[in-house]
């Protein structure tokens, strides 16, 4: 009888995957095990930091940031951050350092933070408090699915056609069912806004391209930067000052767990 052979665990592999990661992800990961030890150290800091819908108003708008960055334990933070990275990574890749700053600082968490608690505090009038980068891990699968829908619409389930694009929403209702306090809702504001930037319709939210040149020139942050991965990738390569040679990796579907708290959105 044969025998059953288990892939091994390569610490080299893992160890050059992390040393090409490009430079945004890398500072956003950091940023959330900073958050995760500021919440273990001080007591206030996850009611400062978490989306609280009751607690919204002009001098709290910070909390739409904030949020995706905070975690309510390490099992939490640990399991977004596997999902988070393959996808982040291939984000900013894609699209370059600066813009991926840019979006991940500002329209990505506001959009889908502000869309959340206006939906739950107007509309369902509950005040659930939410946090966690699995809005991120969400908004990036939509994103990635209409790329997908594009080249393959459809994958058979039985004799069924299932549009790929609906992936990521089945995903998202298997996790709500499955795994305890997570949001549904947070989750699916996630979903809204990266299926509208994978259809071009937010496009805008990023500085045009002649003006990111411009900064990205006048800085040089190609030079002062390691691991930056410039706007004109046709002329300074994907990873900018890094080799270019790596192979693309395959986009995951992994999905974020749930922990004592709503996680995400």
């Amino acid at each position: 009888m044969p025998s059953l052979s288990l892939p091994q665990f390569d610490a080299r592999r893992v160890r050059s995957y992390l040393f090409r990661l490009p430079l945004c992800t890398r500072a956003l990961l950091v940023v959330i095990v900073a958050f995760w030890i500021a919440s273990l150290r001080l007591s206030w800091f996850q009611q400062w930091a978490a989306l609280i819908p009751a607690e919204m108003n002009l001098q709290s708008m910070y909390r739409l940031n904030t949020f995706p960055l905070l975690h309510v334990g390490f099992v939490h933070m640990i399991v977004n951050i596997f999902a988070l990275t393959p996808l982040l990574e291939r984000f900013e890749a894609e699209n370059g350092s600066l813009p991926t700053l840019l979006l991940f600082t500002g329209p990505f968490g506001l959009l889908p933070g502000g869309s959340y608690t206006l939906i739950e505090k107007f509309i369902f009038h509950a005040n659930t408090a939410v946090q966690g980068a699995s809005v991120w891990v969400f908004l990036l699968l939509a994103s990635e699915s209409i790329k997908t829908f594009k080249q393959n619409p459809n994958f058979a389930l039985g004799p069924y056609n299932i549009p790929t694009w609906t992936i990521p929403l089945i995903l998202n209702l298997f996790v709500a069912v499955l795994v305890p306090n997570t949001s549904f809702l947070g989750h699916l504001c996630g979903l809204a806004v990266g299926y509208l930037w994978g259809l071009g319709y937010v496009k805008f939210l990023v500085p045009n391209e002649k003006i990111l040149r411009w900064i990205e020139g006048k800085l040089n942050l190609l030079g002062r930067l390691p691991h930056y991965v410039s706007v004109d990738q046709k002329t300074y390569g994907r990873y900018g000052v890094l080799p270019t040679t790596a192979t693309p990796r395959p986009v995951p579907t992994l999905a974020p767990l749930g922990s004592t708290q709503r996680l995400g959105p």
